[in-house]
């Protein structure tokens, strides 16, 4: 069997590989997203008590910043799902050079390969 290779020395096995690590990961978080709209319609009668309220509402907001970093993984998961059917998965958006397997494997959503990944955190760190 023949296997599909691109310029960035991914060839289609692991392109299968990390698909099915972005479905898993994407059916995941949407799941748990899932959960969340559940408990917090069932709680949405607010506690008699002042301290409950607080503690009710600082749980609530605790909630939705985690789905909302959620929702921008997802974002990410899906644009990487992109990439993959239409080629362009592992390649930096930067340089065009290929990612390392090591770097799409402790993160499968990179966009960048290490060395423009650095390179954007030091001008981050530059302009605050």
């Amino acid at each position: 069997m023949m296997t599909m290779q691109t310029g960035d020395g991914m060839d289609e096995k692991k392109r299968l590989y990390f698909q099915n690590i972005l479905e898993s990961w994407l059916e995941d978080l949407l799941h748990q997203a899932d959960d969340t709209v559940v408990e917090l319609r069932k709680n949405e009668e607010v506690p008699a008590d002042l301290l409950d309220q607080a503690n009710a509402e600082y749980e609530r907001e605790y909630r939705l910043r985690i789905r909302s970093r959620e929702s921008t993984l997802i974002r990410k998961i899906r644009q990487s799902l992109w990439n993959i059917e239409n080629g362009e998965y592992g390649i930096c958006e930067i340089c065009g050079d290929g990612i390392s397997i090591k770097r799409l494997e402790a993160r499968p959503v990179a966009r960048h390969c290490i060395k423009c990944k650095i390179a954007l955190e030091n001008r981050e760190k530059l302009t605050g």
